[in-house]
This record gives structure tokens, C-alpha cells and sequence, in this order.
């Protein structure tokens, strides 16, 4: 029994011994846990902060730049009386403005033909006169009008002077008026030079009649038909035009028959004469042409542009700024 004791003992005693060493083993663990966690802790105050830096450094640096603006101003002007700091504004002013200008110029090559209006001097067959074998030539004034389509609607009257006859000097041709309307369609809008093409109705033709009335004047035959023509204009955004045409007509009336033709209008002398004579000076059997080429030149003032966008008015009001301070 006693032995028994003694062993029992000795078990508890060995089984107390171990314990021990487990416990000193587990506080390392607990210990270590805490220690992690406690770092864990520390990196994210530290993610916390650094993410702050960045920020903040932004913030200095905007802070820095403008400080660094604002010195590079005040060393540029130190030194310089009240009166070389406005010139120095005023050339910055006009610097700047020559710059727009010449965005504001680039922009308005884009399209130097839309919503223009046109008046018009010229000579020729579309002012409105051209006759005795493409030779004669009547002087007119006209309007155009294009729109932002290069499409332009014109309109022209002309008057042919009174004149004296070449082969009779006793004799004289007599004056008129004509007048054309038709529609232009340009080309080539950035170009200051701008191909176009034209359809036209009116005075076409004239001739004068082959035996001179009492008064020893020739009278005038003018006929009315179609004309295209091929233009070639010059037009920028500033205010001069010019223009050549060239192209043909077509008088109908021309092409009718005998009866209803101009050119076979028979004259006075026809009467008591045995030979038929007409009253057109052209002498051929088939009367004067119902077609022929003709060709006329104009020169004229172009309005500014009737619609502008903001680029063109904010050009044209620095033009008259500069205009304004020009004359103080």
C-alpha cells in the first residue's frame, strides 16, 4: 500500500514537471501573437500617414508653383517704372491679339464665299449686252447675292450707248437697255480664286437694223434667250471683286421660222426693190445665229460676310478697337 502511495506521488510529481516546460513554451506564442498584432496595427498607422503625404506634397507643390509664378512676375517688372510696366502690358495686349488675328484670319480662309453681297460694274454679255458678231459690247451694273451654299442669285441691266456707224458716217445706231437674271454656282472657296458656273436668262443678242429710218438712224434688234457661262473669279475676305466670264448663248427666237424670226423681218426697201432684204445687218441666208460665244468682264465690292461667326466678329471688333485707339 505504501508503495503504491509512493508511486502515485512520484506520477504526479513527473506529470507536474511536464506541465511546466508547456506553459513557458505557450507564453512565447501568446507573446509573438501579440507582437504581430500589435505590428499590424503600426503598418497601417504608417499606410494611414503615407497616404496623407502625397496629398499634402500636392497641395505644397501647387503652393510652390504659384509662389514661383507669382516671383518670376515681380523679378520681370523690378525695376521698372509705372510707365514701362503699361507698355510692357499694352505690347503683351497686342501680342495677343495679333494672335487671334491671325487664328481669327485662318479660320475665315475656310470660306470666303458664303452669305456675300456683291455689287457689280461691268461690260459684256452679262451686263447684259454682247452682239454684231461678238464684237459690241454694252455696259451694266448688277447685284449678286451667294449664299452659304456657294450658290449666288444675280441680277443685271444694262443700257447700249447710241453711237454713230462705222461704214456711214451720216448715219446712226441706235441705243437700248437690256437686263439678266440667273444663278452662280462657285468653287474652290478657300482659294481667293474661285471657278464657277452660271445659267442666265435675258438680253442675249443685238443687232440694228440694216436700213436707217427717217431720221437716219439705225433702229436696235435685241433678242432674248439662255446663256451659260464659266466664271473665274477673284474674292478674299476683303472687299474687292473681280470677274471674267465666258461661255454661249441660245435665242430660241432665233430658231423659229421665217415668220417669226427677227433676222427675217423684211426691210422698207423690200417693197419696191426686186431683191428681198432683211432688216439684220448680218448677211448670211440663215439670219443672225441663235448661238455664239460670248464673254464679258466686271469689277465690284463685296460686303462682309452678312452672317459671321464668333471668330470673324471678335476680329473685326479688335479692328475697330485698334481703329479707335489709331485716332487718339
Amino acid at each position: 500500500m505504501f508503495k503504491k502511495v509512493i508511486l502515485l506521488m512520484c506520477v504526479l510529481s513527473l506529470l507536474a514537471w511536464a506541465a511546466k516546460p508547456k506553459a513557458k513554451a505557450g507564453a512565447p506564442k501568446a507573446k509573438a501573437k501579440v507582437e504581430a498584432q500589435a505590428e499590424e496595427d503600426e503598418f497601417d498607422d504608417s499606410d494611414f500617414v503615407s497616404a496623407d503625404k502625397p496629398a499634402a506634397a500636392a497641395t505644397a507643390g501647387d503652393d510652390d508653383e504659384e509662389s514661383d509664378e507669382d516671383d518670376f512676375a515681380d523679378a520681370e517688372t523690378a525695376g521698372m517704372t509705372k510707365a514701362q510696366k503699361d507698355d510692357m502690358a499694352a505690347r503683351k495686349k497686342f501680342e495677343e491679339e495679333q494672335r487671334q488675328d491671325e487664328y481669327a484670319n485662318s479660320e475665315r480662309r475656310r470660306d470666303w464665299l458664303k452669305d456675300r453681297l456683291i455689287l457689280q460694274v461691268g461690260m459684256g454679255s452679262r451686263y447684259p449686252f454682247m452682239g454684231e458678231t461678238g464684237m459690241g459690247m454694252g455696259f451694266g451694273i448688277g447685284a449678286e447675292y451667294i449664299t452659304r451654299w456657294h450658290i449666288g442669285a444675280y441680277g443685271s441691266f444694262g443700257f447700249l450707248p447710241k453711237g454713230t456707224d462705222n461704214e456711214f458716217k451720216d448715219w446712226s445706231l441706235e441705243g437700248g437697255t437690256g437686263y439678266k437674271v440667273g444663278l452662280n454656282y462657285y468653287l474652290f472657296p478657300k482659294n481667293p480664286l474661285h471657278l464657277g458656273l452660271s445659267a442666265s436668262y435675258g438680253t442675249v443678242y443685238f443687232d440694228h437694223d440694216i436700213i436707217p429710218d427717217e431720221s437716219d438712224m439705225r433702229a436696235l434688234i435685241s433678242v432674248n434667250g439662255f446663256q451659260f457661262d464659266a466664271l473665274i473669279s477673284y474674292m478674299t475676305n476683303e472687299w474687292y471683286y473681280l470677274q471674267f466670264s465666258i461661255g454661249m448663248y441660245y435665242a430660241p427666237d432665233l430658231a423659229k421660222s421665217e415668220d417669226a424670226n427677227p433676222s427675217f423681218r423684211e426691210s422698207a426697201d423690200s417693197r419696191t426693190s426686186a431683191e428681198i432684204t432683211y432688216t439684220s445687218r448680218v448677211v448670211n441666208k440663215d439670219g443672225m445665229n441663235k448661238t455664239g460665244i460670248v464673254f464679258g468682264v466686271a469689277i465690284g465690292y463685296a460686303f462682309p460676310e452678312f452672317f459671321p461667326d464668333d471668330t470673324e466678329k471678335r476680329r473685326r471688333q479688335r479692328e475697330k478697337e485698334r481703329e479707335r485707339n489709331s485716332r487718339r
